[in-house]
């Protein structure tokens, strides 16, 4: 009895661990082809959208993004480039959404934590010496997590270990007396 009991608490606790895992970064299907290439990319960088053509996209696709503006694939085209904003955060993940007559479809894109080596409006003649140091980080994250999201998982986490324990230790004490 007691490892029917032990089998329970550590199946309620891969149950917490795998909801705390996020989905994979992967396309949602479609009715036509589409891509982001490369699927990461430095801020200001440049990306390639390409759009298959077929019966379900004859016409004008559009594409957009939070990073950049709205791009227009004409009907004879199967791509287009678009310029990542510099102001897009490195490490974010980013919907890039293709529209295509009465299709769509969500695409990812990844900012990478770098900068490209040529900015066109920004060309420094020489480099600022810092005598205090630099800034070094947002300081208090983890792989992009803040100590909020860190603090949360924590929780779920020892909540669902407590209650294991707990209606482990009920069920013994009944089967005992």
């Amino acid at each position: 009895m007691r490892a029917i009991c032990v089998a329970s608490a550590v199946l309620l606790g891969a149950g917490a661990l795998t909801s705390c895992v996020p989905a994979a970064d992967a396309a949602i299907p479609t009715d036509f082809g589409f891509s982001v290439e490369p699927s990461t990319v430095a801020a200001g960088g440049r990306v390639t959208l390409r759009v298959e053509r077929n019966e379900a996209c004859q016409g004008e696709a559009a594409v957009s993004s939070p990073v950049f503006d709205v791009v227009a694939i004409p009907p004879e085209e199967s791509s287009a480039t678009a310029v990542v904003d510099w102001d897009a955060k490195p490490g974010a993940v980013y919907d890039v959404e293709f529209v295509c007559d009465e299709s769509s479809g969500t695409a990812r894109l990844t900012i990478a934590g770098g900068r490209p080596t040529h900015h066109p409006t920004h060309h420094p003649t020489h480099h600022p010496r810092h005598p205090k140091g630099v800034y070094a980080g947002e300081g208090g994250t983890l792989a992009g997590f803040d100590l909020k999201e860190i603090g949360l998982g924590a929780a779920l986490i020892a909540g669902s270990l407590g209650a294991a324990y707990h209606f482990a230790r009920r069920r013994t004490d009944e089967d005992a007396g």
